[in-house]
């Protein structure tokens, strides 16, 4: 991937973020979000279904920005990667779907709502009040992008209980965000 636009600095952009700079967040979705929709859209298939999945992704990099390592990789190939592996997650999440709500689904359903400036800081505390091992699936699934069985391989857990630990983890960052 070339860079855009006289070599935009997506490191400098994803170091912002992770200091909880929100404008560094408004500068990395003008300069990728449409580029990132049409990753998602080519993946999902669908446009209202890619917009959410940017949705989502864009709060995945505010909240992973700090976990992003300049030896993996560039930092707009993370962004890129963050975007592509919820899109997959999705398509792969809903080409079975079951009669609960599957974690993705409850996530998009509850961040469509996100108030970036009033909740951003909080969520950091919120997730420090979850069990290590439950934080490790979430941050697993929602940051690193990584589908249940692998985190259930990663973890060496039962894929069932690393479902269950997602889901209920969710729910408690719901009620702690309020």
């Amino acid at each position: 991937m070339s860079l855009p636009e006289h070599g935009y600095d997506y490191e400098a952009c994803l170091a912002a973020c992770a200091r909880g700079e929100q404008q560094a967040l408004r500068a990395l979705y003008e300069q990728e979000s449409a580029r990132l929709l049409g990753v998602a859209q080519r993946i999902a298939g669908d446009k209202a279904l890619a917009e959410d999945i940017v949705h989502d992704a864009f709060i995945r990099i505010w909240t992973g920005a700090a976990s992003f390592d300049p030896a993996r990789g560039s930092a707009r190939g993370w962004i890129f990667s963050v975007t592509r592996h919820l899109a997959l997650n999705f398509v792969r999440g809903h080409a079975r779907e079951v009669p609960y709500s599957e974690p993705e689904t409850v996530a998009a359903e509850h961040l469509d709502t996100f108030d970036y400036q009033a909740r951003s800081g909080r969520i950091y505390g919120c997730l420090e009040q979850l069990d290590p091992a439950r934080r490790n699936c979430l941050l697993h699934a929602y940051v690193d992008g990584y589908s249940h069985s692998q985190i259930a391989q990663k973890m060496n857990t039962p894929l069932g209980t690393v479902k269950a630990w997602i889901k209920r983890s969710l729910a408690a960052l719901r009620e702690c965000m309020g």
